[in-house]
């Protein structure tokens, strides 16, 4: 079909995107692009502006009943079964160098499906994903079991040798975001494929085009057919009955913890393992003998990298007393000062939020904030603009009753609020249901140490925030989540742990 980005927008991406673009797009089961079904088609829209980009399949539920048996038959089949591990490996390998050489393209992809700028999709999003691929793809030929000296009563004439093994879970389910759509199919796709699991990936009906590109390029590094396919939709016409399929013998989630309690009610009926990487209010702690310079720096980074949009977004900064004034002023400017704009470009700071729905429910949040007492020192303003944008807003008088506090926003809003001591910041930062990722900002190894231990989180990071990397696992405390991404953690999300005895 023919697309409505505006002209500047059109002059300035490549020939391969406005290709990809202009032509129809179909879903990808049994190694065939089809339709769905019931032939109906959702648009996709740019977020700078609102405009339609293309159409894709809206899968329902008879379609991902297709899906599923199409893994089902890869994954019982001897082509993917009887692959070596070295073999996978060097398949995912391949997959990394092609999305590394296409990576323009994804990234202009990324920025007009998605809204972010197109100079972070580059330097984050692509970047990451190939470098997890080519992570993962590593430990295809280290997945191991051990040897166990058992206690059992020996037989007169022999003895027992016992050990574990580690199979592929089987098909697999992910249901993936709209805020990092390329780097959350990798997290998913790639440990599956690594440990020899087959996949039905369903991309957030808000951003499928990378994950569509993707499954091109699966084709043409040589993967068999059915081992991954992917359908688009809505999560309640494709994503719901993903979760709950029969099938389906683990579900990959990464979501809101609303979503995700459904995903793991509907998944439990079936007895289906699930992981889960779902939302977070991180805090922001800052000691007093902190840089101020760094903390206002890294703090406004935490919170606005990605307009906020980040599941472990800094949205609770928690600054001592006697920096609190000097912090505060200083990311209010930052905050002031920053370029609201199309992700195309490249000096867009703030570019805008996924839809014109999250853009209303960030800004339900601001109005919540003024009305609740707490007062903005930055932003809160609407934009005068026809796309999806929230000016970076800093909110000081909160406590830590009000909503903005308590629920996470997913937007470029921050909340500070000062503090005197350990005790009383600790127990502030885990005043939360959420418990995905905290950073601390001091120089004082004593209480560094003495704070970790006492924050429940997943990650915390000490004077940065928001740095992932392939071998660390990434995962939640309490809200946050059930499992870990990443590292050798996600191995054993991936697999069954068989336990063999034998007498000899």
């Amino acid at each position: 079909m023919s697309t409505n980005i505006e002209a500047a927008a059109v002059a300035s991406i490549s020939k391969a995107t406005r290709a990809f673009l202009a032509a129809p797009r179909k879903m990808l089961i049994g190694g065939e692009w089809v339709d769905a079904i019931s032939g109906k088609m959702l648009s996709t829209f740019d977020p700078s502006n609102g405009d339609a980009i293309t159409s894709v399949p809206a899968a329902a539920a008879a379609d991902i009943d297709v899906a599923v048996q199409a893994a089902r038959r890869a994954f019982d089949s001897d082509e993917w079964r009887n692959l070596r591990p070295v073999d996978r490996e060097l398949l995912l390998l391949r997959l990394a160098d092609e999305v590394e050489a296409h990576g323009d393209e994804f990234a202009e992809l990324e920025c007009l499906d998605n809204g972010k700028s197109l100079v972070l999709a580059r330097r984050v999003d692509i970047k990451n994903t190939v470098e997890f691929l080519r992570y993962i793809a590593g430990w295809a030929t280290k997945i191991e079991g051990s040897t166990i000296d058992v206690s059992l009563p020996r037989a007169r004439d022999g003895e027992y040798f016992a050990y574990t093994r580690k199979e592929p879970i089987g098909v697999v389910g992910a249901i993936i975001p709209w805020n990092f759509p390329l780097m959350m199919a990798a997290w998913k796709i790639g440990p599956a494929l690594a440990t020899g699991c087959t996949v039905v990936l369903k991309p957030a009906e808000e951003t499928p085009l990378t994950a569509l590109r993707l499954g091109e390029l699966l084709e043409k590094v040589g993967y068999p057919k059915g081992v991954v396919n992917i359908v688009t939709g809505t999560g309640i016409d494709a994503g719901a009955p993903l979760a709950a399929h029969p099938g389906i013998d683990k579900i990959a989630f990464t979501g809101s913890t609303e979503v995700g309690k459904l995903v793991g009610r509907a998944a439990m009926d079936n007895m289906t393992r699930t992981s889960l990487e779902l939302g977070g209010k991180s805090p922001v702690i800052v000691l007093e003998d902190a840089n101020p310079r760094a903390v206002i720096g890294g703090a406004a980074s935490a919170i606005f990298f990605n307009q906020g949009q980040a599941c472990t977004a800094g949205s609770r900064l928690y600054v001592h007393k006697k920096l609190f004034d000097q912090v505060i002023g200083g990311i209010a400017e930052k905050a002031a000062k920053m370029k609201l704009g199309s992700g195309l470009d490249p000096a867009t700071q703030i570019a805008p939020l996924i839809s014109e729905r999250q853009r209303d429910r960030v800004w339900s949040y601001i109005e919540a904030g003024k009305a609740q007492g707490a007062q903005a020192v930055a932003g809160a303003a609407r934009p005068d603009n026809s796309g999806y944008f929230v000016e970076p807003t800093v909110f000081v008088d909160a406590d830590q009753k009000m909503r903005i506090v308590q629920e996470e926003i997913f937007g470029p809003v921050l909340v500070a609020i000062p503090f005197e001591d350990l005790n009383e910041v600790t127990e502030m930062a885990n005043d939360s249901p959420y418990g995905l990722g905290a950073s601390i900002w001091s120089h004082d190894l004593n209480k560094i140490h003495r704070l970790i231990p006492k924050i429940k989180a997943g990650t915390v990071w000490v004077n940065c925030h928001n740095m992932i990397d392939p071998a660390l696992p990434f995962g939640g405390f309490k809200h946050s989540g059930i499992g870990r991404e990443m590292g050798r953690a996600v191995i054993d999300m991936y697999t069954e742990t068989k336990s063999v005895c034998m007498a000899i």
